[in-house]
């Protein structure tokens, strides 16, 4: 499943919906907004994306991801828009038959997305906006 979306999501929606499908183990990463980044106080993130080529990356990814890592299956949701400080941005959920391969994987995923995905961050910080 993959999904990019601005409204919030709930973590134990998607981790009920790992379970019962014949894993014994679900690792999960969750990335919020942090208050401060490089020296500065952050008070907002906004992501811009360009949809239609991040849900194929996406896709690819967690293809990629149940291929190398032999997992059962990857949800990976990310959000865009204006989010604050402590909010949610994405969670990677991975379900496996051990933990070895489901840290693995999810590790890989989050790597693999901050590199590949045309998702775009700017920080609003006390001293200005700044594309990162």
């Amino acid at each position: 499943m993959i999904r990019i979306q601005r409204e919030d999501f709930s973590v134990e929606e998607f981790v009920d919906l790992m379970r019962g499908r014949d894993v014994g183990a679900i690792v999960t990463f969750l990335g919020v907004v942090r208050g401060f980044s490089r020296g500065r106080n952050v008070f907002e993130l906004e992501y811009e994306v360009y949809h239609e080529m991040a849900l194929k990356t996406l896709e690819e990814i967690r293809k990629e991801a149940i291929e190398r890592f032999n997992i059962k299956d990857v949800f990976i949701i990310h959000r865009f828009g204006r989010l604050k400080v402590g909010e949610r941005i994405v969670l990677i959920v991975v379900g496996a038959s051990h933990r070895k391969e489901a840290f693995e994987a999810c590790s890989f995923c989050i790597d693999e997305i901050k590199r590949r995905v045309p998702i775009w961050k700017k920080e609003k910080t006390d001293v200005g906006e700044y594309w990162v």
